[in-house]
């Protein structure tokens, strides 16, 4: 009979602890907190005070044991993924130590429709017109700041159109292709207000939109393959700026930029 009652006293616990993380379908937040025992608030961030905590992330998991959460302390901070379960003694430890349950939900990066002004030399001009199909496949609107053809152009000019329509607000971002990436990148940072990342995997422009909020992306038509491009490109897009900590940061950026603009 006890035992009949623990298994009945952890199955509880299970469904109380999963239904209170899980979101609704409405919920498009990229991440929500909650803890075993109450019912989680939506926020866009893990907020300052979980920057600094004791924390670990799991959200490459689809099961979470006991020995995901046993090392975590008291008030500490799990993150998972959306569709994560705990087991039974996993969820014990996370309720009785008071444990934080962040969970990730899949970004709406790509199904949030933007203007992406779009620009390349004449080495980046083939790869941008595949790009152009690519973004118009993907629903997004192009502006196309050129060139025009594969006669020898200059870069600067490109991705400074392309960074001074973002910086004014005429388009969501922008993308601008050149041999390398890395001379377009330097362009476009010149103008106040832009944040221009070259990047050549998927790996770095997650990391340029997630922890930078970066707003032009800058390609190496020489670097990477049509295939890296699109990957790169839906990967950039497809991620947001979710946590303070990241915030703070690129809120640190901007004041140095001040510091220089007269």
């Amino acid at each position: 009979m006890a035992d009949d009652a623990t298994r009945d006293r952890v199955r509880a616990l299970v469904r109380d602890v999963l239904s209170k993380a899980m979101p609704s379908e409405s919920e498009s937040s990229a991440v929500y907190r909650s803890s075993a025992g109450s019912s989680p608030p939506l926020s866009n961030s893990l907020g300052a005070s979980a920057a600094g905590r004791n924390s670990r992330d799991e959200s490459a998991k689809l099961v979470i044991t006991e020995d995901d959460v046993r090392g975590l302390e008291r008030g500490a901070v799990l993150r998972i993924s959306e569709k994560a379960r705990l087991t039974p003694l996993a969820a014990d430890i996370v309720n009785e130590r008071g444990i934080e349950i962040v969970r990730r939900v899949p970004r709406s990066g790509l199904t949030q429709k933007r203007t992406v002004a779009v620009g390349a030399d004449h080495g980046g001009y083939p790869m941008k017109e595949e790009l152009k199909v690519l973004l118009s496949e993907l629903g997004h609107r192009v502006h196309d700041f050129g060139t025009n053809s594969e006669s020898a152009v200059d870069y600067p000019d490109f991705a400074h159109a392309v960074a001074r329509a973002v910086a004014d607000g005429t388009v969501d971002a922008g993308i601008v292709i050149d041999g390398a990436g890395v001379g377009s990148a330097m362009t476009a940072n010149k103008v106040p207000g832009v944040r221009a990342a070259a990047c050549y995997s998927v790996e770095v422009a997650r990391n340029s939109r997630e922890h930078n909020d970066a707003n032009v992306l800058t390609l190496g038509s020489k670097t990477i393959s049509s295939d890296q491009m699109r990957e790169i490109v839906r990967a950039w897009l497809g991620t947001e700026l979710t946590e303070d900590r990241h915030r703070k940061r690129v809120n640190k950026i901007e004041a140095v930029e001040r510091q220089y603009q007269r």
